[in-house]
């Protein structure tokens, strides 16, 4: 859908994005055959296919989100604001716009897996703490000690990408509860170095974090949901 801004036709999904849409359409499409067959008396297929389709979509508007930031943001040369003619101050807004829109949906879709997560998996997690995130529910598996077979390469990945996904929770958080994110940046700048001229952000590295991010998400996708689909053997879907 984004590639259009750029002249381009939409693209495949390639790699481990590929193979974690793969792994949620197939169990998707079980927990529908399920519901047809009228086994779903609880009703419980059906919610759990449409928050499953939804993270399709998710993954998909992730995707472009941060190819549209790359792809802007790589429009950028100079170092402030000051430097820059006005096409290149449309193109900075247009990179800081599907930046926030990128790390925001990042975790947006974070938490709607772990919810899926809690659900499937019986965890009951909002005993524990009524609000939870994607990392509470990942922490309550290894705290417990239920299914390692999958919490242990879900906290792989997690420790791998933890500073750029680190790195990004802290902007999401200042975007949402403080100040811009950008503006954040500004203002250190101003109290560092009163009466120079500001810099900017750097970008490259603001993009290589989303790049990690993504790819977090996607793997982590891929691993719950094929093992979640391995659950699926009798006539309650996993989780009861």
């Amino acid at each position: 859908m984004l590639r259009i801004l750029f002249g381009e036709a939409p693209a495949e999904p390639q790699g481990v994005i590929a193979e974690a849409t793969r792994v949620m359409g197939t169990y998707a499409s079980i927990l529908h055959d399920f519901a047809l067959q009228g086994r779903d008396r609880d009703h419980k297929a059906r919610t759990r296919e449409i928050m499953t389709l939804g993270l399709i979509a998710s993954l998909d508007e992730l995707e472009q989100s941060c190819y549209a930031a790359s792809r802007f943001g790589a429009m950028v040369t100079s170092d402030s604001w000051d430097d820059m003619f006005q096409e290149e101050r449309l193109n900075y807004r247009r990179y800081v716009y599907f930046d926030k829109n990128a790390f925001i949906r990042l975790f947006s879709l974070l938490d709607k897996l772990g919810m899926l997560l809690n659900d499937v998996l019986g965890l009951h997690t909002e005993e524990f703490k009524e609000r939870f995130s994607y990392f509470t529910v990942l922490r309550r598996m290894r705290e417990k000690g239920l299914h390692p077979a999958l919490a242990g390469p879900l906290t792989e990945l997690k420790v791998k990408h933890d500073k750029p996904v680190v790195r990004m929770r802290k902007r999401r958080n200042e975007e949402i509860h403080n100040l811009n994110s950008e503006l954040q940046d500004d203002l250190l700048q101003m109290h560092l170095n009163f009466g120079d001229e500001i810099a900017l952000e750097n970008i490259r590295a603001q993009m290589d974090d989303l790049e990690s991010g993504l790819a977090m998400v996607a793997a982590s996708l891929q691993l719950a949901f094929a093992y979640m689909g391995s659950l699926i053997h009798n006539p309650s879907p996993a989780g009861g």
